[in-house]
């Protein structure tokens, strides 16, 4: 069984979802691939530990501070291969972004290949299904692009800066979405 709650934030309403121990999903309103890891439909619950936790760590990100991703049981679904993705996500640290190419030699690495696509490690992380605390929106294209963020780009943008990134390199692009 699968439960759901909301949380209202600087970046919109957040949809916050978890199997009554782990958070298994993070949405924020609109955002491409909403809840579509969940198997069955959730069910809403505003009384759990887990969404207690989830709303606190996130009261203390969008207040300026670095929770730590491991405070929180997280259970994302997907694939063998989105885990390994959804791992290194969870290795960039606070205020710093990498490459969806950096990710790609890290994930050969991983799985002993000499090369992976950048393209399927960009699909991975567009379907990140835990955004935010799995800090997918901290991934830019090679050339500084900020593309590719399922919550759009202007989310992406508030939580870069929210952060405290240096912005001066990057750039939201002007047509295309090339990674």
């Amino acid at each position: 069984m699968y439960y759901s709650t909301t949380y209202p934030s600087l970046v919109g309403t957040i949809t916050l979802a978890c199997d009554g121990k782990n958070l298994v999903g993070l949405w924020v309103a609109g955002q491409k691939y909403h809840g579509d890891t969940i198997p069955e439909a959730m069910l809403e619950n505003n009384d759990m530990p887990i969404f207690d936790a989830a709303k606190k760590w996130l009261d203390r990100y969008f207040a300026g501070e670095r929770p730590d991703i491991s405070e929180l049981p997280l259970a994302p679904i997907g694939s063998e291969f989105r885990q390994g993705v959804w791992d290194i996500l969870c290795e960039i640290p606070y205020g710093k972004v990498i490459t969806y190419g950096d990710i790609s030699k890290r994930m050969a690495a991983k799985m002993n290949k000499e090369s992976m696509s950048s393209q399927a490690v960009g699909g991975a992380v567009g379907h990140n299904p835990i955004s935010i605390i799995i800090p997918c929106h901290r991934v830019v294209g090679s050339n500084g692009s900020l593309t590719g963020y399922a919550g759009g780009i202007h989310t992406k943008v508030k939580l870069l800066e929210l952060e405290g990134v240096d912005m001066s390199r990057l750039f939201v692009p002007t047509k295309g979405t090339a990674l």
